[in-house]
């Protein structure tokens, strides 16, 4: 377990909060529509990834790959982000915020669950209650620019509407339907325009449209040589 400070948006007025987080959950493969979802199933496929044995899965990594620093390390070329929404349960709460899944890919091809602890979990440092948005949550869209050879390009983008309720991912995933206290989870994430492939800096957020406001990130990725 340890302590991540957030800021708490609820409409405009903005209160610091610290929870103690210990799991940290990777939902995959959560597509609502299935012709959407087996698109990113063979995207991965083209590069090595076996298909997942169901849908959603959920992916359990260490919490402390968890983090809201400005730059990650990883070894070598292969790896990748992925703009996805988090929960994140505490005290009865359930809070929304923005992370990215960032993967190894070349590890992805051989073994998932191994590959989703190789990265650290980008996270931004602003949260909004989930009761503010799940009157619209469809309407909220996932947006992430990768900066590529020196060119800022639009990497994913979609609405909410593709991926799978949040009642239905907490059902399917967790006893009662309920995220633990502690519990940040990944919800999931969309096809990449032009396919995946690594970043020198990868910029995301979540817009919600209707009350005009956004959660934003961005980190550089800090390449460690393999020497073998």
């Amino acid at each position: 377990m340890f302590d991540l400070t957030f800021t708490v948006d609820a409409q405009g007025t903005t209160t610091p909060l610290t929870l103690a987080i210990d799991q940290a959950v990777i939902a995959g493969w959560t597509g609502r529509d299935p012709v959407a979802r087996d698109k990113h199933i063979a995207e991965l496929e083209a590069i090595g990834i076996a298909r997942p044995v169901s849908t959603p899965i959920y992916y359990r990594v260490s919490a402390r790959r968890l983090t809201q620093d400005n730059s990650i390390e990883v070894c070598g070329h292969h790896s990748s982000g992925e703009v996805e929404f988090v929960l994140i349960g505490w005290q009865g709460r359930t809070f929304v915020g923005l992370g990215s899944d960032h993967t190894d890919r070349k590890v992805e091809s051989y073994n998932i669950t191994v590959s989703k602890q190789m990265c650290d979990k980008p996270l931004a440092s602003v949260l909004w209650e989930l009761e503010d948005v799940i009157g619209h949550w469809d309407q909220l869209v996932l947006r992430a620019h990768a900066w590529i050879s020196g060119k800022r390009e639009l990497y994913q983008e979609g609405t909410l509407d593709e991926i799978l309720p949040v009642e239905d991912l907490l059902r399917q995933g967790f006893e009662d339907g309920k995220l633990p206290d502690g519990c940040a989870m990944f919800g999931g994430t969309f096809a990449a325009k032009g396919g995946i492939r690594a970043a020198d800096r990868f910029e995301y957020e979540l817009e919600d449209p209707v009350l005009k406001r956004s959660l934003r990130h961005a980190y550089d990725v800090i390449i460690l040589p393999v020497r073998g």
